[in-house]
């Protein structure tokens, strides 16, 4: 059996080829996909110090925010009506759906992308347009700040946005009526596996004939006392205060917490013949992808990976590819004690020590429920460049880790396929298989 571009094969039985045409981040290295992408490979650190008033008084005084804010890209009475987290949501949103070629249902003039007299853009057909936007705690913002006005100036003084600003769907719904998508809008919500969750459904929904294009990613905007001071509760959280850059140390024996990140990631989901049938080039082939719950604990991985192993199997297995297939892993790695010994055992029960390893939380933070999508990014980018970026901060990794990390400079080498996983409170476990063209 052999398989061409346009996903044709010959041979019964094979799926047409899902692939990936366009693509759009903002993060706190960039605030579109190349900066970040950039800033990932120059190895640089998105965290810096958190010198509001209110955090004077908390363990963690450590943040990883937006490189480019929102309002200098939003319209400024579309932004005022949004959650900080849905502002992220469409400003990537906006990047993926003029990457891959189609033109703004509302923003672009009959020329297509930028205008009248654009370079023009394809137009999909609303009723097979669909939109998975998942998050974590999105709309915290919000509701908090409301609370805020509740207590001090009343309930008259409550805007009348509060509910579709805080709503966990509010960054998928406000992608959707953007785009104006209407086979379906929904909204994964897994803790930190949201944003690669809502991939994978965005995946089977194509698989599943119910979409043609699929717009999919994950989005966060949460920094905030509150989230801080209770994921600090936990221990999670790095006080590495003093050196707010090399306080995310991924795999490195003095980690001591993750540090809160903002941002979004968002891809353009579409059957590989329709890509070639309107001289769309993808960046790679969304092959598999594998789902499964430790049922362990809320908030602890199981401490031996079983479920997260399984989920890697089932995505190479639902991709086609053999374990030599894989040569790379962009691993969750949030830089806790526990959550990364137990991804290391994970890695190792599944695909071995060959594959080389990176952890993209040592610049960008985590992200939260965009820390999937934005890492699935990375992952078809060191697909598509043979190169894989270095982890920040490893400078003595832990003895139990027994992988090849790439550490100090950038890995160049050739990447026919790769998964990237992530695991989120409750134990959910998602990964995703890519591979090249």
């Amino acid at each position: 059996m052999t398989v061409g571009f346009d996903g044709t094969t010959t041979g019964a039985g094979r799926r047409p080829d899902v692939v990936v045409t366009g693509m759009g981040a903002t993060t706190p290295l960039g605030g579109d996909v190349a900066s970040t992408w950039t800033g990932l490979l120059e190895g640089r650190s998105g965290v810096t110090k958190l010198d509001a008033e209110w955090a004077a008084e908390l363990p963690a005084r450590l943040a990883a925010r937006l490189a480019v804010e929102p309002t200098h890209v939003l319209d400024r009475v579309e932004a005022r009506r949004l959650d900080r987290g849905e502002q992220v949501a469409l400003v990537a949103a906006r990047q993926a759906w003029a990457d891959a070629g189609f033109r703004h249902p509302r923003l672009d003039g009959p020329g297509g992308p930028g205008g009248p007299g654009g370079p023009g853009g394809d137009t999909v057909d609303p009723e097979r347009l669909a939109v998975v936007i998942g998050t974590g705690i999105s709309g915290a913002l919000t509701m908090l700040g409301q609370q805020d006005v509740l207590r001090e100036r009343g309930h008259r003084r409550v805007s009348p946005l509060t509910v579709p600003m805080l709503m966990p769907n509010g960054p998928a719904a406000t992608v959707g009526l953007d785009l104006g998508a209407k086979a379906a809008v929904r909204a994964t919500v897994s803790a930190c596996a949201s944003g690669a969750d809502a991939i994978a459904l965005g995946l089977d929904m194509i698989r599943a004939g119910s979409a043609d294009v699929v717009v999919v990613g994950g989005a966060e905007a949460c920094i905030h006392p509150l989230p801080i001071a209770a994921f600090g509760q936990m221990r999670a959280l790095s006080t590495r205060n003093d050196e707010p850059q090399s306080a995310s140390r991924p795999f490195d024996k003095q980690r001591d917490g993750f540090v809160l990140a903002e941002g979004a990631g968002v891809l353009v989901l579409e059957r590989a013949q329709d890509a070639a049938a309107r001289g769309a080039r993808p960046y790679a082939v969304l092959a598999g992808a594998g789902i499964t719950a430790d049922g362990y604990h809320i908030t602890a991985p199981d401490p031996e990976g079983t479920g997260a192993a399984r989920a890697i199997i089932a995505a190479i297995r639902d991709a086609g590819l053999s374990i030599q297939d894989v040569v790379h892993v962009n691993a969750h790695a949030t830089s806790t004690a526990v959550g990364d010994l137990a991804e290391a055992k994970a890695i190792r029960a599944a695909l071995g020590e060959h594959p080389v390893v990176t952890a993209p939380k040592s610049m960008l933070g985590h992200l939260i429920g965009a820390a999937g999508a934005v890492e699935t990014i990375a992952t078809i980018l060191a697909v598509r460049d043979d190169v894989i970026p270095a982890t920040r901060n490893l400078d003595d990794p832990d003895q139990g880790i027994e992988m090849d990390v790439v550490r100090m400079t950038p890995r160049h080498v050739t990447v026919p396929a790769a998964v990237n996983d992530a695991f989120g409170f409750g134990g959910h476990n998602v990964a995703l298989a890519v591979r090249k063209l």
